[in-house]
């Protein structure tokens, strides 16, 4: 597949890249050497393969219920600090 300059400074100014002009050269021929392998790619027969996923297919979920929570001890405890039994925040707003 063939990429051409324009092309290349199109992608990088959508990706927000700034990129030389005197590496135009250089990103076009892997630009056009990733496209081929792509295609290549493209041409396995993968008729009857199963998708491969990196998570389980049915991810686990709990059982939505309304508790009474008790837990804010546990809750507090991560925060750094604790005033009146609540998350204490630095003033943003004087």
């Amino acid at each position: 597949m063939a990429v051409d300059k324009d092309t290349v400074r199109r992608v990088a100014a959508l990706a927000r890249l700034g990129v030389a002009d005197d590496r135009l050269d250089a990103l076009t021929g892997e630009i056009d050497r990733i496209l081929d392998w792509v295609a290549e790619l493209d041409e396995l027969d993968t008729e009857g393969v199963r998708p491969m996923t990196a998570a389980p297919a049915a991810p686990h979920q709990r059982r939505d219920e309304v508790t009474e929570g008790g837990i804010a001890d546990r809750v507090l405890a991560n925060a750094p600090q604790v005033r009146a039994g609540m998350f204490a925040v630095p003033r943003v707003v004087e």
